[in-house]
């Protein structure tokens, strides 16, 4: 087993799922613990005050430079990059460890669940979850070791190849414009793009709590799939990816997807509208058995799902919705969910007060206030 250090950049955690968190990393018997924690976030430092881990005051707005302050810290031999409100099973850090004894594996990922929400979209969440890792990333996995994203929640990583991809990782661009999210995508192309290995380990699960609201929902949706828009449309024009066939596979599957997935509403439509509804009960109850197979992993572990199936469909819709907005606005680089964004090349702070939007920028230690833009991106 090699030496684990947690890094985790903090920024306004719910307090009981971030105490909760801390201690189930501690009681991983992990190396060290590395919390770099945003300097509005009074809260977070006080509880982090109580445990024996190493914390970071941070004044740079952003998740990106949390990760690089974070690893540049650590002693360990791995780098767990963690979120804040991803909560460890007992064994996690043991599990981990496994596919490192292949020399060139370069970053091991985590199955995830839903924690502490049980609502609607907690379910629907769960169900999108399990067939990820059930399915897709498993896949990816057996047919080249080659994941095509280590999910943030928990990614671990050699500390030495962290700091080789420092730079690229800090300066990414897209269309000219600073890229604010997708770290998680970014730091595994860029494993990939040097040969490594990326896998994803099922048997160490951690546990992440998820949106129960619907506008938060579609904003976290809308930051991944401009994420991976411009992940996935950048690597397919590089030739290390076709040195994966299934992963360049799955790329283009995923964005053909975005647009044939609606089709069938638009045969499901068009049927209603003629009151063709021999075609509309096929088509319906295909939807159910072809979903409920493709689900077969997740209804054994939770049968009640089976009912929660519609929902499933009809979230699918809306997501393929999401995606293409997200390809025409694929250029823009806002959070949506924190109180961050890109402003003028520069990531800034924002914040809303009663009479206006401003931007609070800060680079290593100098603040200064500029407009912001109308749009209002706290949640």
């Amino acid at each position: 087993r090699a030496s684990v250090s947690v890094v985790v950049p903090v920024y306004q955690e719910d307090p009981a799922v971030f105490t909760a968190a801390i201690e189930s990393w501690l009681d991983n018997d992990v190396h060290e613990v590395i919390l770099v924690i945003d300097a509005s976030d009074t809260t977070c430092q006080q509880i982090a005050a109580r445990y024996p881990v190493t914390v970071l005051v941070t004044e740079v707005p952003g998740k990106r430079d949390a990760l690089r302050r974070g690893w540049n810290a650590a002693t360990g031999e791995l780098v767990a990059l963690v979120d804040s409100d991803t909560i460890w099973a007992p064994d996690v850090a043991e599990q981990v460890c496994k596919p490192f004894a292949d020399p060139r594996m370069g970053g091991v990922g985590t199955r995830q669940s839903v924690y502490g929400s049980t609502g609607f979209l907690a379910r629907i969440t769960d169900m999108f979850l399990d067939h990820r890792y059930f399915d897709e990333n498993a896949s990816q996995s057996l047919l080249g070791q080659a994941v095509s994203c280590l999910s943030g929640r928990t990614a671990v990583y050699r500390r030495e190849l962290l700091l080789q991809v420092e730079h690229e990782f800090m300066h990414e661009t897209f269309l000219g414009v600073p890229c604010l999210s997708g770290d998680d995508k970014r730091l595994t192309t860029l494993i990939l793009e040097r040969g490594h290995k990326t896998y994803m380990q099922r048997s160490a699960e951690v546990w992440s709590t998820f949106p129960d609201h619907w506008r938060i929902f579609i904003r976290q949706r809308l930051r991944w799939a401009r994420n991976t828009w411009r992940s996935d449309l950048r690597a397919l024009s590089r030739r290390w990816v076709w040195r994966h066939p299934f992963l360049a596979y799955t790329m283009i599957d995923k964005a053909v997807s975005s647009f044939t997935l609606l089709l069938g509403l638009a045969f499901m439509i068009a049927s209603i509208i003629e009151q063709q509804w021999i075609f509309v009960i096929i088509l319906a109850a295909w939807w159910q058995i072809s979903r409920s197979a493709k689900l077969l992993p997740h209804l054994r572990r939770r049968p009640t799902s089976f009912f929660y199936i519609p929902g499933y469909i009809a979230i699918s819709w809306l997501m393929a919705i999401i995606k293409i907005h997200a390809l025409a606005t694929i250029r823009q680089q806002r959070w949506l969910t924190r109180q961050v964004a890109v402003e003028n090349g520069t990531v800034v702070r924002t914040t809303k007060t009663a009479d206006t939007n401003t931007a609070e920028t800060t680079t290593a230690g100098t603040t200064t206030r500029d407009k912001a833009q109308p749009e209002d991106v706290s949640a």
